[in-house]
């Protein structure tokens, strides 16, 4: 496995928008409140090595994808961007992942969360500890306390999806990412991860989304070494 590790973050940090000089405030404006848009992609990720990797070192899959999906959100400030308690746009200097456990029992979920970190084994652990603690939390929100710069992140280990759509019937002001990955599958010999993002297109076009979802499939890559 390569060092895909950095250096400890700092505190959480909101920092405004300059509205007069940042270079999408009238896209911003305009997805925002005159044509109110949400938009989907849909991949498949090649986690061939990645998984080589975990099988090697006897890591668990979900909390080293999740160290996949963080990083990359906190590479880029558009998936970080959201507003603040008076509606205001900005972004965090790192966001949090706010992940779903499944209880076997109820064939219900709960939403948990666990602080980042750039340092991979830090945040791996850090998961697993969490998820042993209040994994059979019941209830939708099974870890309180969640910050706001936070993140949603949901697995579907039952089901390998070619696409996934996600949509509200409330003017919601939530405008970060969704993230969703499936269950991964073999194909000519690679193993593959169906992956998705719902994007707020206030926030990011589809240059941003691609650099992101590349991105995904270089920190698998490099991960692995390769």
């Amino acid at each position: 496995m390569a060092d895909i590790s950095r250096n400890s973050i700092s505190q959480p940090q909101f920092q405004l928008y300059d509205m007069e000089t940042w270079e999408r405030a009238e896209y911003f404006h305009y997805y925002m409140d005159l044509i109110k848009t949400r938009y989907n992609l849909n991949v498949n990720i090649d986690i061939t090595g990645f998984m080589q990797v975990l099988k090697e070192k006897n890591l668990k899959f979900f909390p080293s994808m999740l160290y996949i999906v963080m990083r990359t959100v906190n590479t880029f400030r558009e998936f970080r961007t959201c507003l603040d308690r008076e509606g205001r746009p900005g972004y965090w200097n790192f966001c949090n992942p706010s992940y779903t456990v499944f209880h076997k029992d109820t064939h219900t979920f709960s939403d948990i969360w666990s602080p980042y970190s750039e340092d991979f084994h830090t945040f791996y652990e850090t998961v697993v500890a969490d998820i042993a603690r209040y994994g059979d939390v019941k209830g939708v929100k099974g870890r309180g306390d969640r910050p706001e710069n936070f993140v949603p992140v949901s697995s579907l280990p039952w089901l390998s999806f070619t696409g996934y759509g996600c949509d509200t019937y409330s003017d919601s002001r939530m405008i970060l990412p969704i993230i969703l990955f499936g269950k991964y599958f073999e194909q000519n010999g690679r193993m593959l991860l169906p992956f998705s993002i719902s994007i707020n297109h206030a926030t990011a076009d589809g240059y941003h989304s691609s650099l992101f979802l590349n991105t995904i499939q270089k920190n698998c890559d490099e991960f692995a070494g390769e």
